[in-house]
């Protein structure tokens, strides 16, 4: 989902672009090399790596809080394998400058989250397994920092992020998309966990690959978030929603369900200082993204570890 913005962002700017990728070439940009290869066997990174001089790794396993918890081993072990293999392969081909995508999850439940209070407490419960597997990411670059001096990796730490290509599955899927297939195939009544007061932080992928690119352009070597900063309840999220459809269904709230953290919102006052913001608001985001998947709704070949399971070759 992301990679595909930030492919299109870099091939503007006028970079060879490599994609590496476990998912076939349905989803490749016809104007970048596409390699479909497994990242958690350290000789594919190393292939992967021959002759690149930027690394952006986005590789990750997105699936539903429900999901992970009941699949987390499915979750953990590809994470922590090609997170690391990745980086130790960029480092061996002797990458200048490399980005690693780590997460909200990394963070204990709070108000607000900022980035020098990660490493203060632990990850919260809902986001145990993933929380710290990408932190084990963020600790590789920090080793990496004090043993052989590589100091070029950038980590970005996205809040939810949504948008064209994500994971429509609502066995699996986050809430956006889930609720975006939900209203769009006509559920009435449109039934939502919780209450609607949780208060999310949502950013566009086209924001976050920016803003990716953005911490790689301007040298910034310390983790930043990215989201919006902008508090948003999911009762206001599914209004929003519901207002795109042509026919609005009635909203019943189940309550009855677990609806994870009551705030998650990202401080983003160190972007800010840097000269970054989002530029995608949410109803333009959501908008866009019910446009695309109305057109789109066939599935791709995208791999999916939860339903094939975990390969290591």
């Amino acid at each position: 989902m992301i990679g595909r913005y930030l492919v299109e962002l870099l091939l503007e700017r006028g970079a060879i672009v490599r994609v590496a990728s476990v998912d076939d070439s349905s989803l490749a940009h016809a104007d970048a090399e596409f390699v479909q290869t497994n990242l958690i066997d350290i000789n594919n990174c190393l292939k992967a790596c021959d002759g690149i001089d930027y690394v952006f790794h986005l590789a990750g396993i997105k699936g539903s809080p429900v999901v992970t918890t009941k699949k987390p081993a499915s979750f953990f072990v590809p994470v922590i394998l090609f997170n690391t293999n990745m980086m130790e392969a960029a480092r061996q081909c002797n990458v200048q400058k490399y980005l690693y995508t780590s997460t909200i999850g990394v963070y204990h439940p709070a108000e607000v989250f900022r980035e020098d209070d990660v490493w203060k407490t632990v990850p919260s419960e809902y986001d145990r397994i993933g929380g710290w597997a990408k932190r084990m990411g963020e600790l590789q670059a920090e080793a990496y920092a004090i043993e052989f001096d590589w100091r070029e990796i950038c980590i970005v730490r996205p809040a939810n992020v949504y948008g064209q290509y994500d994971n429509f599955d609502y066995t699996n899927a986050m809430v956006i998309p889930s609720l975006i297939k939900r209203a769009v195939e006509g559920e009435n009544p449109f039934v939502v966990w919780g209450d609607g007061t949780v208060i999310r932080d949502f950013i566009h992928a086209k924001d976050v690959a920016r803003g990716m690119i953005f911490v790689m352009e301007n040298d910034i070597y310390e983790p930043v978030n990215l989201g919006s900063g902008e508090e948003i309840s999911i009762k206001e999220l599914v209004e929003i929603i519901v207002d795109c459809m042509d026919k609005k269904p009635e909203i019943v709230w189940d309550t009855d369900k677990p609806c994870g953290d009551r705030k998650r919102v990202m401080d983003m006052s160190r972007m800010r200082k840097y000269g970054f913001k989002p530029t995608v608001s949410l109803k333009e985001g959501i908008r866009d993204t019910i446009a695309w998947y109305r057109t789109q709704r066939a599935p791709h070949a995208v791999y999916n570890v939860f339903e094939e399971g975990i390969k290591i070759d």
